[in-house]
């Protein structure tokens, strides 16, 4: 009976050891982003528009990742499956240098359905979204989930009336 309190002592205290040894870090060459892409029609009432929107399959979606000199060093994309779900791996290192995920952005790209194919810009699909916090942090993954991202279709797209060079309100052009 002695024996086996002294083997459980002995088992947990390497289990502790192990869990301690761990910094909390994720140690992955790869980051995924992910999210889902839909159809958002306006000529619907307000709980068909808030609940009915449809997936589209092969919407493109792209991820850019900038170096500290804004510099586009990574691109890269993928098309939603059935149910408009998307899933992008970029590589954490190119060139031997470190790709900070805060420094990407993912963005709607196309549109293969005829009747919705103009992008809107809520969540900031159309004009992009930074990578801020990841979602899931377990073990080897590194994963940013956003979303969802809409496209609509053109009798409900509202026309853009500002001036291209028109700056936002904290005097910087928005280019993404």
């Amino acid at each position: 009976m002695g024996a086996n309190i002294l083997l459980m002592i002995v088992a947990a205290s390497l289990v502790l050891v192990g869990v301690a040894a761990g910094d909390g870090t994720v140690d992955t060459q790869v980051f995924h982003v992910a999210g889902k892409v839909l159809c958002q029609e306006c000529d619907q009432g307000w709980n068909e528009w808030v609940n009915g929107a449809k997936p589209i399959k092969g919407c493109k979606v792209s991820v850019t990742c900038l170096d500290e000199r804004s510099r586009v060093v990574q691109y890269a994309s993928d098309l939603t499956d059935d149910a408009g779900d998307f899933q992008v791996a970029c590589n954490k290192f190119v060139n031997g240098k470190e790709i900070k995920p805060q420094n990407c952005f993912l963005r709607l790209v196309s549109s293969p359905d005829p009747v919705c194919n103009i992008a809107t810009n809520f969540a900031g699909g159309k004009s992009g979204v930074k990578l801020h916090r990841p979602t899931v942090v377990y073990r080897d993954i590194l994963k940013y989930v956003l979303g969802p991202f809409y496209y609509t279709t053109p009798m409900c797209d509202e026309p853009d009336t500002s001036s291209p060079d028109e700056e936002d309100d904290d005097g910087k052009q928005s280019n993404y």
